[in-house]
């Protein structure tokens, strides 16, 4: 009788750790919002620092990638995660599932998008930058790789990258600490969980080319860029959605080795952008 055979990948998606855990563990009972959703997945927490800034109940359905449950299945037939399910009709992309929570929850505060009509589209241009600049840009660096550690392809990809968050940066309120002001919005939780990633760079590209504090004298635009780092990474929501960084390593090694095998890998090494 033949063994059945185990996806190489399969073992490198244990459940959260940390903070992420207890929010995952207080959100099992059943719910009729359900979100379908893997732990280490960006996208998916995006979505996940809407549900918990806003405080809408929920049940959190991980997925396990190898063995997704068919009625995830039933929902979304290609099987990604996000997948929301409401009122028992699915919603995904998690940009669209972000804005929805949004409207679909006009009495849960905070509110994430400006009401001044002007001022949210403009917001919605910058969430749009971070999907089809910032994000590609940020995996491409990551899958890339270099000949040599002075590799003219990975000087060039990090500085498109670096370009990339200027303009982002530039954009931002003067003051912050957060893009728009003093309180998050929908933009800085679009871009949060690649924010508090950047740590792949140093583990695994030798570093991201961010000057640190002191490095560029009065850069005023890193400087800014700092601050808003520090802000994400301490925001209570975004804490408790993210698991210990050495959990990560294992799934983001198969990135910076170009062997990684998910939806997103697939499409940056095909030059498609994000899916």
């Amino acid at each position: 009788m033949s063994q059945k055979q185990t996806h190489p990948d399969s073992n490198i998606y244990p459940e959260a750790t940390g903070l992420a855990k207890a929010t995952v563990e207080a959100h099992q009972a059943p719910a009729p919002l359900k979100l379908y959703a893997g732990w280490f997945c960006p996208f998916v927490q995006r979505v996940w620092l809407i549900l918990e800034e806003k405080r809408i109940p929920y049940q959190y359905i991980e997925v396990n990638p190898y063995h997704k449950p068919e009625s995830l299945m039933k929902l979304n037939p290609r099987g990604l995660v996000p997948t929301l399910e409401y009122d028992n009709k699915p919603l995904y992309e998690s940009t669209v599932v972000q804005e929805f929570l949004e409207d679909a929850y006009p009495d849960h505060t905070p509110h994430l998008l400006p009401k001044d009509p002007y001022e949210k589209a403009r917001m919605k241009i910058w969430i749009d930058y971070v999907t089809s600049r910032i994000i590609p840009s940020w995996h491409r660096f990551l899958q890339y790789q270099p000949a040599s550690s002075d590799d003219e392809g990975l000087k060039k990809l990090r500085d498109e990258f670096l370009g990339h968050l200027r303009e982002w940066t530039k954009e931002m309120d003067k003051e912050g600490p957060f893009f728009a002001g003093k309180e998050p919005s929908l933009a800085d939780f679009t871009i949060a969980p690649w924010v508090v990633r950047s740590w792949v760079f140093d583990h695994f590209k030798g570093g991201s080319g961010i000057p640190k504090e002191g490095e560029t004298g009065d850069d005023e635009i890193w400087k800014r860029w700092r601050k808003y780092i520090d802000a994400l990474e301490n925001r209570k929501s975004v804490k408790e959605t993210t698991s210990d960084t050495e959990h990560y390593l294992p799934l983001y090694k198969r990135y910076a080795d170009n062997t990684a095998q998910s939806e997103m890998a697939k499409s940056i090494r095909s030059g498609r952008g994000v899916v």
